[in-house]
C-alpha cells in the first residue's frame, strides 16, 4: 500500500477564506486520472495547522469518499502533544483514513526516549498503519537511525517518510531497517531526491510535485520501481526544474500558485502563508510556460 507516488494534496480555499470541498473532490479526481498510487490528507503541503478540527473532518471525509476505491487515503494527525496526537490519529481513523503520517513533535525537542514513546502511544491506540514523518528542517529534531529501528518494532509503524534530505540517512535505513525488517517502506519526503532514494531502496515518494504532475512522477516511480533505471533516470531529469521551481518559497506557496495557474483548485492561502512575491512568481511562471504547465 502506497508504494510508488502519494500525493501530498493541497488544501483549496475560497477567496473568502472557507473551506472549498468542491475544488478538493475536482483535484482527487484529478489525481485518480493521472494514475496516483495514493493520497495524504492534512499534510504540511495541506496546510493543516491552520484547520479546525470541523474543517480536518470535512477534508478528510471529503478525500476518502472521492478516492473510494480507486486510491488509498493516508491522512496527518501528528502534533508535538502525544495526548492531542493519539487524539487526532483515532478520529482520523473514524473518517476512514487507511493510513496515518505522524509527524516528529516540534519544537519540544524530545529526547529518544520521548521520540519513543510518543510513537508507542499513538501505536497503541490505533488499528491503522502508521507512518513516521521525519522532517528535522520543520520540527527541530532528527529522528536518527537508531532510534527508528525501535520504532520499527512497533505492531503498526509501517514506514517513514524521510524528509531529513539527508540522502546517507535515508540509505542507512534502506540497508538496515528496510531491507531486514518485513513491511517496512521507506518515502522519500523530497521530490528532488526519489530518484536517488529509490536508487538505494526507497519505494516511492508523499510528493507534492505530482499536485501538478501526477502521471509523470508516477511514470518515474514506477520505472524505479520496475528497475528500468534508465527511463526513471532520464524522467528525473525531465522533473527536476519543477522539483526545484516548487521550492522557490517556503511549501505550500509555490505549488498552489503553480496549480492555479494550471487551471486547477488551489485558491486562498491562509496565514502566516501568503502569496508568492512578485519576482519569484515570475520566475515561476516562466518555468512553467517552458514546461506547457500553463492553463491556456
Amino acid at each position: 500500500m502506497f508504494e510508488g507516488t502519494t500525493t501530498a494534496l493541497v488544501t483549496p480555499f475560497k477567496q473568502n477564506g472557507e473551506l472549498d470541498l468542491e475544488g478538493l473532490k475536482k483535484n482527487v479526481r484529478f489525481q485518480v486520472a493521472g494514475g496516483i498510487n495514493g493520497l495524504l490528507a492534512l499534510g504540511t503541503t495541506g496546510e493543516s495547522p491552520t484547520l479546525s478540527e470541523q474543517e480536518k473532518e470535512q477534508v478528510v471525509k471529503a478525500t476518502v469518499a472521492e478516492a473510494r476505491g480507486k486510491a488509498p487515503v493516508m491522512v496527518g494527525s501528528g502534533t508535538n502533544d502525544t495526548r492531542k496526537t493519539v487524539k487526532a490519529s483515532q478520529l482520523a481513523c473514524d473518517w476512514g483514513a487507511d493510513a496515518l503520517l505522524v509527524v516528529t513533535p516540534y519544537y519540544n525537542k524530545p529526547t529518544p526516549k520521548g521520540i519513543y514513546e510518543h510513537f508507542k502511544a499513538v501505536n497503541d491506540a490505533v488499528d491503522r498503519p502508521i507512518v513516521v514523518y521525519n522532517i528535522a528542517g520543520r520540527t527541530g529534531k532528527n529522528i536518527e537511525t537508531q532510534v527508528m529501528k525501535r520504532l520499527a518494532e512497533l505492531e503498526h509503524i509501517i514506514g517513514v517518510k524521510e524528509a531529513s534530505g539527508n540522502i546517507d540517512q535515508i540509505g542507512d535505513v534502506c540497508r538496515e531497517i528496510q531491507a531486514t525488517r518485513k513491511g517496512f517502506t521507506v518515502w522519500s519526503g523530497d521530490d528532488g531526491l526519489t530518484f536517488p532514494a529509490m536508487a538505494l531502496g526507497a519505494k516511492g515518494v508523499i510528493s507534492v510535485a505530482s499536485n501538478l504532475v501526477p502521471a509523470r512522477v508516477v511514470a518515474m516511480t514506477t520505472a524505479a520501481l520496475q528497475g528500468k533505471w534508465e527511463e526513471a533516470r532520464r524522467l528525473h531529469f525531465e522533473l527536476l526544474p519543477l522539483f526545484k521551481g516548487i521550492f522557490i518559497e517556503t511549501n505550500p506557496i509555490p505549488i498552489k500558485a503553480a496549480m492555479n495557474w494550471a487551471g486547477l483548485a488551489a485558491g486562498a492561502y491562509r496565514l502566516p502563508m501568503t502569496e508568492m512575491e512578485p519576482q519569484n512568481a515570475e520566475k515561476l511562471r516562466a518555468l512553467l510556460k517552458s514546461l506547457g504547465l500553463l492553463k491556456g
